[in-house]
C-alpha cells in the first residue's frame, strides 16, 4: 500500500486516560465513538491501510475502530506494528485476550524487531510514521511520553495529524 492511502494511529495506555481501565465511564464510549468516525472521515477521505500499534487502551480502540469498519467495506486493510513478539506477554489474561481476537482482524502483522529493548516501542512508532501520511492521535497535550513523540515526529515528517484530547469528549 502506498504511503497517501496509510493512516496510522497513537494514543494513551489506560494509565493514562482519564478514566483509566473503566472502558465503560461515559467518556471512554465518547472517545471510542468520536475515533470510529474519525477512522470513517479517513475512509472516505482515500485512506485505505490502517497501521495499529496494537498497545493497550487507546491503541486497541483504533484498532477495533477499523475492524468494525471492515464490515462494512471491502477494500480496507488493519495492519498490526508489533514492537516485539513478547509485547502482551505480561498483559492481564483477558487483555492477552482481547489482542489476540483483534489480531485476527487484522490483514498483516509487522514484527518490528526479534527482541525487546528499550527503544523498540519508539522503533515501532517511527516505522508506523514512516509508512503513513496521515496520524490521528489520542493525546491529553501532556509533552512526556510515547504519544507525544510519534505525534512531534509525525510533525517533522509533514504528515497531516488529527489530535483528540481524551479530556475533552
Amino acid at each position: 500500500m502506498d504511503r497517501q492511502h496509510c493512516c496510522c494511529f497513537t494514543g494513551h495506555r489506560p494509565g493514562r486516560l482519564p478514566w483509566g481501565w473503566k472502558e465503560d465511564a461515559p467518556a471512554a464510549q465518547a472517545l471510542k465513538a468520536r475515533l470510529a468516525r474519525e477512522v470513517t472521515q479517513a475512509y472516505h477521505r482515500g485512506y485505505r491501510h490502517f497501521i495499529c500499534g496494537m498497545a493497550q487502551g487507546a491503541d486497541l480502540y483504533f484498532c477495533q475502530a477499523v475492524i468494525d469498519l471492515k464490515h462494512n467495506v471491502s477494500d480496507v486493510s488493519l495492519e498490526a506494528a508489533i514492537p516485539f513478539p513478547g509485547q502482551a506477554e505480561h498483559w492481564p489474561p483477558a487483555d492477552q485476550e482481547r489482542r489476540r481476537t483483534l489480531l485476527l482482524g487484522c490483514d498483516f502483522e509487522t514484527v518490528v524487531q526479534h527482541h525487546y529493548s528499550p527503544s523498540c516501542m519508539a522503533r515501532r512508532n517511527r516505522y508506523m510514521v514512516d509508512h503513513a501520511a496521515l496520524l490521528l492521535a489520542v493525546y491529553d497535550g501532556n509533552p512526556r511520553g510515547g504519544t507525544a513523540g510519534t505525534l512531534a515526529y509525525a510533525l517533522t515528517q509533514g504528515l497531516e495529524t488529527v489530535v483528540l484530547d481524551p479530556t475533552d469528549v
